[in-house]
């Protein structure tokens, strides 16, 4: 007799049977297990077609003795995709689950490959698993034979397929999973354990209560001590395993306070070792290291402390590293957190005094937008509210000269309104004649016009103010690139616009009072009619507005003939 028809002669045995009798089912049984595990061609098929699994689910619901065997029929079966409905049709799953409370650790296994295997990207069967309690199960199966490594695997691998599950990480908060799972990584044998366990915690961490959890379970801990222990090789498993972890650290850091936990007031051993990635060769953990400090930095005293604990310099160093063909991703994580740490008005001060915007100046040469942007970004936290910062910056005609480069950056909207932004801060900071002056000769008002033009309400307010600030201490300096970018016509518009935002007229009337009060430019407004534009808005509903053009009528010498 051939394979085939002894799977055949096994299957029609197995479909006619009326009493579910050891002696009687087990041969056959056995048949159909070996054609399944020596993958016989289509016996998977033959084996749902041929009507003998809701006999296997009354084998199973009657828990007999042949139960172990039947469910590892079924896990075999359950390797190929086209025999999983036909098992889902059968029943198959509600008569497994009841056995994952078996005390039979072979029964567990068999089972919970049968269950995975019938389950595997089924969405609907998955949450259908969830709800029936199978998630308390196997975090106990796992607790109860943590040595077992063939049921833990099956086990994680079933938290694995189940973790992107709303209602599996509710049911995995309440199971207290960190302390298996951290467990369970600590004595991974290989990389294949650890990838699993670590895209469960992946999954799991997106949750801000299960953040929590793991921070206080010691999941990052762990995880940063995996890392130490996998540093220094080549082995291209390791390395992946290395990037998850830093990344999953960097995650759970987003959470207010699992991010508090692991800093420990900057005595945390997360934090330690975090500040050892800036500093490591290995480029993922540079990455992760900048990007863990800028989560860090997500408050005032935690920036203070670190500013103590010399963490600057690191950062400083690992830009410097980077800056000409380095990675850019390094730079922009870098120079988050630099701008984060520079919130806080004391860091501002200490930053300055330590001569970190001259270092920072030192990555002007950097030809990559998303590193200009992030470097934009952060001169401007750096000069915010700092009179000395903005007026040593805005004297610089290298650094001027580099904004105005980037001014006109064609291809990168963001780059170029940050270069903008950060030209009407160093007026707007410095109050300084030689800060307008040089800005002006650096052709730097005309940018500012464009600016106040924006599409964004803020940065229409800061071209505006600063405008207005510039005029009213270097009127010399700032006349000719006025009339030259026609600053009057558009500043009538603006008065004039009748869905205009209420902050930005305001602001436009600062800057003409602020040209009102020159003697230079007065005659100009008149001959552009301001005054018209003026009295209408003495009706306006926002009294500083009516309020505001009455004084500036008034400077002009009255109404509107």
């Amino acid at each position: 007799m051939t394979d085939t028809d002894s799977l055949s002669e096994a299957l029609k045995a197995i479909s006619v049977t009326t009493e579910l009798l050891e002696e009687e089912l087990k041969p056959h049984l056995d048949a159909v297990l070996a054609a399944l595990l020596d993958k016989k061609k289509d016996a998977a098929v033959e084996v749902a077609r041929s009507g003998i699994l809701p006999t296997l689910a009354q084998a199973l619901r009657g828990k007999s003795s042949l139960s172990c065997q039947v469910a590892l029929v079924v896990a075999e079966l359950a390797r190929d995709a086209a025999a999983r409905e036909p098992c889902i049709e059968a029943g198959l799953v509600k008569v497994l689950v009841p056995h994952l409370n078996s005390g039979d650790q072979e029964m567990l296994l068999n089972t919970g490959r049968a269950i995975g295997r019938i389950c595997f990207d089924n969405s609907y069967q998955q949450d259908q698993l969830v709800q029936s309690g199978v998630i308390p199960r196997l975090v106990s199966i796992i607790r109860d034979h943590p040595e077992n490594d063939p049921l833990i695997n099956v086990c994680l691998l079933a938290l694995c397929n189940l973790a992107d599950l709303d209602s599996a990480r509710g049911a995995l908060a309440k199971q207290g999973v960190a302390d298996v799972l951290t467990f369970q990584l600590k004595r991974a044998p290989d990389a294949e354990r650890r990838h699993v366990i670590l895209e469960i915690l992946g999954s799991l961490g997106e949750s801000d209560a299960l953040k929590l959890q793991f921070a206080e379970s010691g999941v990052p801990e762990a995880l940063s001590k995996m890392i130490w222990g996998l540093q220094g090789g080549s082995d291209p498993h390791d390395l992946c395993s290395i990037k998850i972890a830093s990344n999953l650290i960097v995650s759970l850091l987003l959470g207010d306070e699992s991010m508090q936990q692991c800093f420990g007031e900057g005595s945390g051993v997360v934090y330690r070792d975090v500040l050892s990635w800036l500093q490591s060769s290995n480029a993922q953990l540079q990455l992760s290291g900048a990007l863990a400090i800028a989560n860090f930095a997500r408050n005032d005293s935690n920036c203070v402390k670190m500013l103590d604990l010399g963490v600057v310099p690191h950062i400083l160093a690992l830009l410097e590293q980077h800056v000409d063909e380095g990675d850019v991703s390094v730079q922009h994580a870098g120079l988050s957190a630099l701008r984060n740490l520079a919130i806080p008005e004391t860091n501002k001060v200490r930053m300055l005094e330590d001569g970190v915007t001259e270092r920072i100046k030192g990555l002007l040469r950097s030809d990559m937008p998303p590193v200009q942007f992030k470097l934009l970004g952060t001169l401007r936290m750096m000069v915010d509210g700092q009179e000395r910062a903005a007026l040593v910056l805005g004297r610089d005609a290298v650094l001027l000269a580099r904004i105005m480069e980037w001014c006109e950056a064609k291809d990168h909207a963001g780059v170029r309104g940050e270069a903008s932004r950060l030209l009407a801060a160093l007026i707007r900071h410095s109050r300084s004649p030689e800060v307008v002056g040089a800005v002006a000769k650096a052709a730097g008002v005309q940018h500012l016009i464009s600016m106040a033009t924006s599409e964004h309400v803020i940065m229409q307010n800061e071209a505006l103010v600063a405008l207005a600030i510039a005029t009213a201490i270097d009127i010399e300096s700032m006349k000719d690139p006025l009339r030259e970018a026609e600053l009057l016509p558009m500043l009538k518009k603006m008065l004039e616009d009748p869905v205009g935002a209420v902050e930005v007229k305001f602001s436009a009337l600062g800057l003409i009072c602020s040209l009102a009060n020159s003697s230079v430019m007065k005659d100009e407004l008149t001959s552009v009619n301001i005054k018209e534009s003026l009295s209408k808005l003495r009706e306006h509903s926002s009294s500083k507005i009516s309020s505001q053009a009455s004084s500036i009528l008034a400077i002009l010498g009255g109404d509107a003939s």
